[in-house]
């Protein structure tokens, strides 16, 4: 029995395991700073303890710029092609096409921004019908989150009958993103990093 498919996967799985959990935490505290949450809550400051080596290492070259941290920035796409470099060669021997690979990487970002979006979102609807006006460091920071996208939804449609609709609204969006944008730019990633099927 040839063990190398098993091996393989073995790889990817910890590969991917390992740098999505870390990608997880930067892109959590650049979207915090986006929306300008509370950067004292306990939640917040775990973040920033955690991604705070490399990203002050960065910020020594690269300051932040027009309200927008490009350090931050700069670590996730670096995280993600080493990571999309790390699985192309463990699944194929060969590094992916340098076009495709920043496309890639583009690509996978943009779904982990959605993807978190969508988790969150349905947390929130969770909470609020098991435990409504449950407060905590995690819920607070889920509020600052989703405010800027829900929010513009609930005054275009209003909560009627007493049901939010933002949440539903939101996700519905948030998966048309997901099948009409990220795919079709992650499949051509894969084309031109010279991949005739969704590899990466």
């Amino acid at each position: 029995m040839n063990a190398s498919p098993y091996l393989s996967n073995a790889g990817e799985f910890l590969v991917t395991l390992v740098f999505e959990i870390y990608l997880l935490a930067v892109m959590l505290r650049f979207l915090l700073q986006t929306v300008r949450a509370d950067f004292n809550n306990p939640v917040s400051q775990l973040l920033i303890k955690v991604t705070n080596p490399p990203l002050r290492y960065l910020r020594r070259w690269i300051p932040g710029y027009g309200g927008i941290d490009w350090p931050s920035i700069l670590l996730l796409f670096v995280l993600k092609a080493i990571e999309l470099a790390l699985i192309a060669l463990i699944k194929t021997g060969a590094l992916p096409a340098p076009a495709g690979h920043v496309l890639l990487s583009i690509a996978h970002l943009l779904k982990l921004v959605v993807w978190i979006y969508i988790v969150i979102i349905l947390i929130q609807v969770i909470i609020s019908w098991l435990n409504p006006g449950a407060y905590s460091p995690v819920t607070i920071l889920m509020n600052q989150l989703t405010r800027p996208l829900l929010n513009p939804i609930r005054r275009t449609v209003p909560p009627t009958g007493g049901l939010d609709w933002s949440p539903l609204i939101a996700l519905i969006f948030l998966n048309l993103v997901l099948i009409l944008l990220i795919a079709p730019l992650q499949d051509y990633g894969n084309l031109l990093a010279g991949y005739n099927m969704r590899l990466l």
